[in-house]
């Protein structure tokens, strides 16, 4: 079986309206792809910076997968959350990236987004926290149903990601 090797870091997260936060991450793969070694989920720790410009997590990332072709490419999704003075945590955003096919060290910029909810629903959550979520977390990286969510835009996480491809062109598998 053709090899993947995913070795990096979560640098942190940027953008967001306040800082505190923590991501909690993991990887979906394809019917063919299985996990030699590595975890398939995450969470960092609570950053809570001096300066309110970014957050920072320098979270490894350590995987080692096996495929049969390259149907169904790692995708890795993220949760950024907020944790306010009172350890309460809230929900700031959703995001995912395509891991990249090519080997070498990749900088990567994740967007996300969060759910926007009724005017009821953005009172409550302004003067009590919390805020809608959604009940299907696979929406987060499959367009299925996406489509009819309405959102707002938040900030990034920030990845630096190395791919090293192994035994490739030995199975006939082309990136």
């Amino acid at each position: 079986m053709a090899e993947v090797h995913v070795i990096g870091q979560i640098i942190g997260a940027s953008g967001f309206p306040d800082h505190s936060l923590f991501c909690k991450w993991g990887i979906h793969l394809g019917g063919g792809w299985k996990i030699l070694s590595g975890l398939r989920e995450g969470q960092t720790q609570v950053d809570i910076p001096q300066s309110h410009e970014a957050a920072y997590f320098a979270h490894p990332i350590d995987l080692h997968l096996a495929t049969k072709g390259i149907q169904g490419w790692p995708r890795m999704h993220f949760q950024v959350w907020h944790q306010d003075a009172f350890g309460r945590n809230e929900l700031y955003g959703y995001g995912f990236v395509h891991l990249p096919t090519s080997p070498g060290t990749h900088e990567i910029d994740c967007p996300t987004w969060r759910p926007v909810g009724t005017f009821m629903e953005s009172v409550t959550q302004f003067f009590l926290g919390g805020g809608p979520h959604l009940k299907n977390p696979d929406l987060i990286y499959s367009g299925a149903d996406r489509y009819r969510l309405q959102t707002i835009a938040m900030g990034k996480v920030h990845l630096r990601i190395g791919i090293i491809l192994r035994n490739f062109d030995k199975f006939g598998i082309e990136c």
